[in-house]
């Protein structure tokens, strides 16, 4: 499929959920009895809606992108119009500072999943040529500005990557970054990134993907290690890197990773993040193949893997419940726009 082919209901979709003020789930840590008051517009005039801050501040991600990459099917169903004005309403100077406040106040908010949307939210904006782009693109500058210092804070202290399938999982979330502030120009941001990720992942082999998925996974441990050291190692170097960590790949043994994750209960917020673990899954996997020659049997199965995943998640992107609705578009759009 192309994404011009989803494009305006995808769109409907996260204007749909981005309006939805309840439920939502905060985050907030209250620091006294004073600081109780969660309302979700008042703590995050930028990122309220569709349940929580990261997934707010990743459909608007999706907007940006949806606008990027299907500008013309957007404006056949008159949906641009609805994005402009949702993203003007939210990515405004007052808002966004009020936001790059609240994170320097509260340094491990969002650490690290919402630090790498947000930040590629700011870097998105800077790649679509229209004049409302430049006005957000300066307005999310002072949240982009504070995630890369608490990154640049975190990374010294953080002994240990997670390496579980939830939102801490750190090669997810530092292979978004990387790509952000590579596109916003922060080579130290960038080099730290890189550093560390080769400090913690170089050396790994034989990882044991028979423990994989977890019940609540919306992410792979190992395919977001493969897709982190991907953007982060020369393409000689990682040739010969990930045959070691995934040995047996081609003959079969990583199977699990292939296979589309069941959801029984399409309505519980913790088991459908198996949907997302089969989009994130089909993402990876396409990039793991586009490294490979394109008769190769390996890539050519991992193509398929990919595939089946979409195709048996694709209708909940849009027609599932609002637990799966406030979020799968952003997923749905890294599978589609991988390799």
């Amino acid at each position: 499929m192309a994404v011009e082919d989803y494009a305006a209901e995808w769109a409907d979709v996260a204007l749909r959920v981005l309006r939805t003020p309840y439920p939502y789930g905060t985050a907030h840590m209250s620091l006294g009895p004073d600081d109780v008051d969660v309302t979700p517009e008042r703590l995050h005039p930028a990122f309220h809606g569709s349940l929580d801050w990261h997934s707010s501040a990743h459909m608007q991600w999706s907007l940006v992108r949806l606008l990027t990459l299907a500008p013309d099917a957007m404006s056949a169903k008159g949906t641009d119009a609805g994005v402009r004005k949702l993203l003007d309403e939210r990515l405004t100077p007052a808002g966004l500072r009020i936001e790059a406040d609240y994170l320097r106040a509260h340094p491990s908010f969002e650490r690290p999943y919402g630090w790498a949307w947000v930040a590629a939210l700011a870097a998105a904006t800077r790649q679509l040529p229209e004049v409302e782009a430049g006005r957000w693109a300066a307005a999310l500058q002072p949240v982009a500005d504070v995630v890369a210092d608490l990154v640049l804070a975190w990374l010294p202290r953080q002994v240990y990557p997670v390496r579980h399938g939830v939102h801490a999982n750190t090669a997810f979330a530092m292979a978004l970054l990387l790509e952000a502030y590579a596109d916003l120009g922060r080579s130290d941001v960038v080099d730290a990134l890189r550093r560390r990720a080769n400090e913690w992942f170089g050396a790994d082999t034989g990882y044991a993907t028979r423990w994989e998925p977890s019940g609540s996974d919306f992410l792979s441990p190992a395919l977001s290690e493969v897709e982190l050291m991907r953007r982060v190692l020369p393409a000689d170097d990682f040739a010969t890197w990930w045959p070691r960590f995934l040995p047996g790949l081609p003959e079969g043994e990583h199977d699990g990773l292939l296979t589309v994750p069941e959801v029984v209960d399409r309505t519980d917020g913790h088991l459908v993040h198996l949907f997302g673990l089969a989009l994130s899954r089909a993402w990876q996997l396409r990039a793991l193949a586009g490294t490979l020659p394109a008769d190769d049997r390996t890539a050519t199965r991992l193509r398929a893997a990919a595939d089946a995943q979409v195709a048996a998640v694709l209708p909940e992107v849009t027609a599932g419940d609002f637990m799966s609705t406030h979020w799968l578009v952003s997923f749905a759009l890294l599978a589609e726009t991988a390799g």
